[in-house]
């Protein structure tokens, strides 16, 4: 009894050596190494890279070159219209149409089409200026009754490049005969471009003389939804 006894004993305690000595170097092979703190990094001038900082000449200090501006940095973050000015972090005005001051003093406004200087003759409620459209687009809106001919004006939609993608008619809901403002409504079924998501829509008047003078349209930026 005794002998099963110190046979048991010993191998228990060879048992718990060979689990402690697994357990040692399985912890020494798997140590993970110690993390790395998103941010931590810096240059020679102590600006945080991995933050984003870099170190401005001009200003002596560290700044990020989308929030403050830098001579050095005009270059490579030149800005050259509204939606420059709104990628690189700058205020937007909620103005209509909006705009954007950026920090060394230039302004920018959005480009919204015509429609201001059509506004007594045409109102475009469905899509607005740069508004995401796919295909079928229903338009809507209104205009005054000597903006048809026969109850309709034609509507084109073109691609970046200034090419027709589609084309068809407005019909006016209501009595035309008028000169006061009569809802219309047209459909326009496209391909969506697959090169550039930016493209125009025209509501032409419908002008039966043919005559230049009489010309007229209302023209809109859209964005196309690429995918």
């Amino acid at each position: 009894m005794k002998k099963s006894i110190i046979i048991f004993s010993g191998l228990l305690i060879l048992g718990i050596g060979l689990f402690a000595l697994c357990e040692y170097f399985w912890q020494k092979n798997n140590n993970s190494p110690a993390p790395i703190i998103i941010g931590g990094d810096k240059d020679d001038n102590g600006c945080l890279v991995g933050a984003g900082y870099s170190w401005c000449t001009s200003n002596e200090k560290c700044q990020r070159m989308w929030e403050e501006y830098c001579p050095e940095f005009a270059d490579a973050f030149k800005i050259e219209n509204f939606d420059d000015c709104v990628s690189a972090g700058n205020p937007v005005m909620e103005s209509y149409p909006r705009q954007c001051n950026t920090k060394d003093g230039q302004h920018f406004t959005e480009e919204i089409g015509n429609e201001l200087s059509l506004q007594d003759k045409i109102i475009l409620d469905n899509p607005r200026p740069n508004q995401i459209i796919t295909s079928p687009l229903t338009i809507t809106g209104k205009a005054r009754g000597t903006w048809f001919f026969e109850a309709s004006f034609p509507v084109v939609l073109t691609d970046w490049d200034g090419i027709i993608i589609a084309q068809g008619i407005a019909t006016a809901k209501s009595d035309w005969m008028t000169e006061d403002f009569v809802p219309f409504e047209a459909t326009l079924t496209f391909q969506t471009p697959t090169y550039k998501n930016n493209g125009s829509l025209i509501l032409k008047k419908d002008n039966p003389s043919g005559l230049p003078e009489y010309d007229e349209a209302l023209e809109i930026p859209v964005l196309f939804d690429i995918k």
